[in-house]
């Protein structure tokens, strides 16, 4: 059976960000994810974990400045210090959480001629970073977000390009972020996507396609995929990464085969 995690930036929002734990494990939620943490003191959330007896699944590195259009750092030239610098901020929050998986955000590259420097930018990055996070046991994860609609200029928007950087920085401890809602605007046919990435895929995100609400809400047979990513063995934790369409808790109906509702 899949392993849920709440995404609580974006689930249970009707409540304090620390107290969106305990509504998600009374939910049945047993892992939680979510963006950015370091508006909070870490031991704070270490403590909202323990409590609740909930698994830290996954968070972001620092995005840069937000408000000024950041998405990440990792492929931005010219930005090496600030992304070391955030990243070892991530490994602090890591190593307290109990957090094994960060995501590396790749961020804006809007211009076609500046991708080849910003490519090797990621590369390089990486290949540097990997050994820091494995001090850590951490492994960093890519994950494609899709340029049409929620990102658009975003850098890494396909699952062929994330797996032939992966394969170019060949280090044990950079892995694929799957998620499903952007691989299926960008590509689509993702039981093909699956099975080919099943071996660099270490988590998996899902929401409705094309609302990013429930994922029982949308084109794509959730159920179906669930059941093809049990199949493969697959031993980590799926992000509930969308925007309910109503309430949280109302919207989980989806969820109640797998013994998550209110």
């Amino acid at each position: 059976m899949p392993n849920f995690a709440a995404n609580l930036s974006m689930l249970f929002t009707e409540h304090d960000f620390l107290d969106r734990f305990n509504a998600a494990a009374a939910c049945g939620f047993k892992g939680v994810e979510f963006l950015f943490p370091y508006e909070w003191d870490a031991n704070e959330i270490r403590s909202a974990l323990t409590e609740n007896n909930l698994k830290q699944a996954l968070f972001n590195m620092p995005p840069g400045d937000w408000k000024a259009g950041d998405r990440g750092l990792g492929a931005i030239p010219g930005r090496e210090t600030d992304f070391f610098s955030s990243l070892q901020l991530a490994l602090d929050y890591a190593a307290i959480l109990g957090c094994g998986r960060i995501h590396v955000m790749a961020g804006i590259v809007k211009e076609e001629d500046a991708r080849r420097e910003a490519r090797a930018t990621f590369v390089a990055n990486l290949k540097r970073a990997a050994p820091m996070a494995a001090k850590y046991s951490v492994d960093l994860l890519i994950e494609p977000i899709n340029d049409k609609r929620d990102a658009p200029g975003y850098f890494l928007s396909r699952i062929s390009d994330a797996r032939e950087i992966i394969d170019e920085v060949r280090s044990h401890n950079v892995r694929l972020q799957f998620d499903l809602y952007h691989a299926q605007i960008m590509n689509g046919d993702l039981e093909t996507l699956i099975r080919d990435n099943t071996d660099i895929t270490r988590h998996y995100q899902i929401a409705g396609v094309p609302a990013r609400h429930e994922p029982d809400l949308g084109e794509v047979n959730y159920p179906y995929l669930f059941e093809l990513i049990d199949s493969l063995d697959f031993d980590g934790w799926i992000g509930c990464e969308y925007r309910p369409a109503g309430s949280t808790s109302s919207g989980l109906t989806w969820a109640k085969h797998y013994g998550i509702g209110a």
